[in-house]
């Protein structure tokens, strides 16, 4: 398994099918991570069209919330899990207050300058407080292991991830198309003034966003943390901007898209480490290069307008 400050990646390949099976399960769990840190990037897209790059200060920010609530408090995982998320959505209120609220008439290079901002700052404050060392990330969770006919190897944890993933894609789709705040959402992606003139809270429904965005990055960094058994200060830098490369290869401002983009990195990073590991970091970039030449809208986006 690789180190989460390098950037996510597979377990060392093996041989024969348990070696297929793993790299199939890991490529899932890798690409679910990359689709939950490209939900925060694409729903902030969609309503505001900036990108919040301090997103993957946010998903290392989950990570050591979760670690720190486990190490010292004798709470159950799915409370730490709990915690963590309010904890980085408080975070992420907290940041579009501050740094992107008062721009928000400004010029977008402004935007951008203060979201850099704000991920250095994020990082080195963790630097001060947490020091530069890696860190072990013990689970508290009774972790089964599976033996499957031909000698592969499913443990309960791997279960609870995918599930988990599930359950939150699901739900954010759910929240997205069948409440008042999703249909709030849309209404704001979609023409912000018209919305603002029907009556909807615009400054309400981005920071909803935000902290929404922020509680879905938090979780990905615990899910990386508990399965990688490792976090660090700058374990959301590579993350981050692979969950960004995702949302643009799914099509950014779309939640459909933002899944399917993170889900096709995810196989193809697996698939990379099995093949040139030496390479598999430049392999979202490569992405990101071939999408912007062939179809700039991303797979599921819309050349005019993209929808939350």
């Amino acid at each position: 398994m690789g180190n989460p400050g390098a950037g996510l990646c597979a377990r060392p390949p093996e041989r024969g099918f348990p070696m297929v099976f793993e790299q199939i399960i890991n490529g899932l769990i890798l690409g679910s991570t990359y689709s939950l840190i490209a939900l925060g990037y694409t729903m902030v897209y969609g309503i505001l069209e900036m990108i919040n790059f301090a997103h993957g200060e946010i998903y290392m920010f989950g990570a050591f919330t979760g670690l720190w609530l486990t190490l010292t408090t004798n709470l159950p995982f799915v409370a730490t899990f709990l915690l963590a998320s309010l904890a980085a959505a408080a975070l992420g209120f907290v940041i579009e207050r501050v740094a992107y609220r008062p721009l928000r008439r400004s010029s977008r290079i402004t935007v951008l300058i203060s979201a850099i901002g704000v991920s250095i700052f994020l990082q080195n404050l963790m630097l001060i407080v947490a020091g530069p060392q890696t860190r072990d990330f013990p689970a508290k969770l009774s972790i089964v292991t599976w033996h499957l006919p031909g000698g592969v190897a499913f443990t309960s944890l791997q279960a609870y991830i995918l599930l988990l993933v599930v359950v939150l894609m699901a739900g954010l789709q759910l929240l997205v198309q069948r409440t008042k705040i999703g249909q709030a959402m849309r209404a704001v992606a979609q023409d912000r003034e018209v919305a603002r003139l029907m009556g909807i809270p615009i400054d309400k429904v981005i920071s909803f966003t935000f902290v929404l965005g922020s509680g879905l990055g938090a979780v990905a960094g615990i899910i990386i943390g508990v399965y990688f058994n490792s976090v660090d200060p700058l374990m959301g830098m590579l993350p981050g901007l692979k969950g960004f490369v995702a949302a643009v290869l799914g099509g950014i401002g779309s939640i459909p898209g933002a899944m399917l983009g993170g889900l096709i990195l995810g196989f193809a990073e697996v698939a990379g480490t099995i093949y040139m590991s030496s390479y598999k970091d430049a392999i979202a970039f490569c992405f990101l290069v071939l999408i912007l030449l062939i179809k700039p809208s991303g797979i599921l986006g819309r050349s005019l307008q993209e929808k939350v």
